[in-house]
C-alpha cells in the first residue's frame, strides 16, 4: 500500500470516528451481535484461511524461523471461535462507557458543568500473531464509539483479512471506514507521522518492537512490552494449592504474556515443595532452570542473570529460592515487567504488603497469574494490557478506550458577574445530575 493510501484509510477513519460518537449504544450493540453471528456462519471460511497461515508458520517453524509458541497462537478451531463470537456477543452487553456522567458540579445557579465519558477517536493498532486479537479489538472500538486501523502480523495475513471483511460485511449499517485494515510493515511508519490524525497508539508485539513505536511517534502509546510475571510461594502458603497455581500459571497456556516466567520459593518450605512441583512440570514437559539454592533441592539446569529476565513465552520456567518476603518483593521489583504478580500465602498480612510493595498492573493472592485478562475481568475483552501508569493500567477494556469532555449548561452567564469588586461567588457545589443529550447546541 502506497503511503497515499494509508492517509487515505486514516482520514476515512477520522469522518467514521465523529460519525460513531453520535450514535446510540442499541445501534452498536446491534452490530456487535451482528457481528457475533456472522464469525459462527463464516466458520469454514475463517478456519481455511487459518489453516493456510498454520501451514505455512509450521513450515517456518521446521526452518528454524518461527517458534513453537508463535504457531500455537496462530491456531484457531471451532471451539476457539465460538469463544470469539461469545466475547463479541460479551462486549456487546458491557454497559455504555458513553455518554456517562462522571461528575456534576453547580457552579451557580443555573450554570451546570458536566463531566462526561466520549470516545477517544482514531485509534492505531499493530498486534501479535494471535488472529482473536483483530476480533478484540474491533469489537472493543466499536463499542467504544472509536474508529480502528488494524495492523496484524504478516504470520497471520490470511485469518485476519478474512476476519476483517467478515467484520466489515456485519457491521454494515455503521459509518464507512470505522475499521480499517493494512497490511504493509511500511504502513506502520506512516501511522507514527500521523499525530494530527490518530489519537492513541496501542502495539501488541516484542519489547523491541514496542519500544521502536515508542521512540517514533508523538501520538501517545498505550500498551506494554513484556510479560515477565512471578509466583512467590511464601513460608504460610497451602502447599497443595501452591503447586495447582504455579502449574496452571506456566502450563494452561504458556505462549501468552500473563504465563508465569519466574516460581520464587521461600526458603522455609523449598524442600517440601519442590521436589513434587519440578516432577510435575517435567511430566508436562516444562523446561526448568534455578538457582544454586534450588539446584541443592532439585536437580535442574542452571539459571543464569539473564534468565531473570526473560520472558519464555513457552514451557520454560526458572525457580528461585529467597530467603524472606523482602528478598521476593525485591527480586520482582528488579526484574519483573509490571505485568502482573502471585503471591501464595494463607498469611492475609504478608499478603497485603506483597501487594502493596510490588509496582504492577495486577497483583494477586492465591491466584494463577493466568486470570489478568480482560474478559476474565468481567470487561468484555482487552485490547491488550498497559503495564503504564498514566490514562488507563492492566487489561485495557471499554473504560480504557473512553476520554472525557466538559459540558457547561448555562443560560446566558457572564463571566464579568464573577470578577471585579463586586463580584458574585462561585457555589461549585456537585450533585448527582445527569447530563441530559439535547441540552446543548449541536456540536
Amino acid at each position: 500500500m502506497t503511503e497515499q493510501a494509508t492517509e487515505r484509510k486514516v482520514a476515512e477513519a477520522q469522518s467514521a470516528a465523529l460519525e460513531l460518537a453520535k450514535l446510540d449504544d442499541d445501534e452498536r450493540s446491534e452490530a456487535l451481535h451482528a457481528i457475533a453471528d456472522a464469525l459462527a456462519a463464516n466458520e469454514e471460511r475463517i478456519l481455511d484461511a487459518n489453516e493456510t497461515d498454520v501451514a505455512e508458520g509450521e513450515a517456518l517453524l521446521e526452518a528454524g524461523e518461527y517458534s513453537q509458541a508463535l504457531v500455537d497462537r496462530l491456531k484457531l478451531s471451532p471451539s476457539k471461535l465460538d469463544d470469539i463470537a461469545e466475547m463479541v456477543r460479551s462486549v456487546a452487553e458491557q454497559d455504555d462507557p458513553l455518554g456517562r456522567t462522571l461528575s456534576a458540579r453547580r457552579l451557580d445557579d443555573g450554570l451546570e458543568l458536566y463531566k462526561v465519558g466520549v470516545p477517544i477517536g482514531v485509534i492505531g493498532t499493530v498486534f501479535e500473531s494471535r488472529p482473536d486479537a483483530l476480533v478484540q479489538i474491533a469489537a472493543l472500538s466499536l463499542k467504544s464509539g472509536n474508529a480502528v486501523i488494524l495492523k496484524g502480523g504478516s504470520e497471520a495475513s490470511h485469518s485476519n483479512r478474512v476476519l476483517y471483511e467478515v467484520i466489515r460485511e456485519a457491521a454494515g449499517e455503521m459509518p464507512d471506514g470505522w475499521a480499517q485494515l493494512i497490511e504493509a510493515r511500511e504502513d506502520v511508519n506512516t501511522m507514527l507521522d500521523m499525530d494530527d490524525s490518530i489519537d492513541l497508539l496501542m502495539p501488541r508485539g516484542s519489547s523491541e518492537f514496542v519500544s521502536y513505536i515508542q521512540d517514533n511517534t508523538k501520538i501517545p502509546v498505550l500498551g506494554h512490552t513484556e510479560g515477565i510475571c512471578h509466583v512467590f510461594v511464601d513460608h504460610d502458603a497451602d502447599l497443595e494449592m501452591a503447586e495447582d497455581v504455579a502449574f496452571d500459571a506456566k502450563v494452561q497456556y504458556p505462549a501468552v504474556c500473563n504465563a508465569v516466567e519466574t516460581l520464587l520459593v521461600h526458603e522455609s518450605v523449598a524442600a517440601d515443595f519442590l521436589p513434587d512441583m519440578v516432577e510435575r512440570y517435567r511430566e508436562a514437559g516444562v523446561t526448568l532452570r534455578g538457582d544454586a539454592a534450588t539446584r541443592e533441592v532439585v536437580d535442574v539446569d542452571p539459571a543464569t542473570d539473564a534468565d531473570w529476565e526473560t520472558e519464555y513465552g513457552d514451557l520454560e520456567l526458572s525457580i528461585k529460592v529467597v530467603d524472606s518476603l523482602d528478598s521476593a518483593i525485591d527480586h520482582v521489583n528488579a526484574h519483573g515487567s509490571k505485568h502482573t504478580e502471585s503471591i501464595l500465602t494463607e498469611d492475609s498480612d504478608r499478603a497485603a504488603t506483597f501487594m502493596r510493595s510490588i509496582d504492577a498492573a495486577s497483583v494477586f493472592h492465591n491466584a494463577s497469574t493466568r486470570f489478568a485478562d480482560g474478559y476474565r475481568y468481567g470487561l468484555g475483552a482487552e485490547v491488550g494490557i498497559s503495564t503504564g501508569k498514566i490514562h488507563a493500567r492492566g487489561p485495557v477494556g471499554l473504560d480504557g478506550l473512553t476520554t472525557y469532555k466538559y459540558y457547561l449548561e448555562g443560560d446566558g452567564h457572564l463571566v464579568a458577574t464573577y470578577a471585579g469588586e463586586n463580584a458574585k461567588p462561585y457555589l461549585h457545589e456537585e450533585f448527582a445530575g445527569e447530563w441530559i443529550p439535547g441540552r446543548l447546541a449541536e456540536e
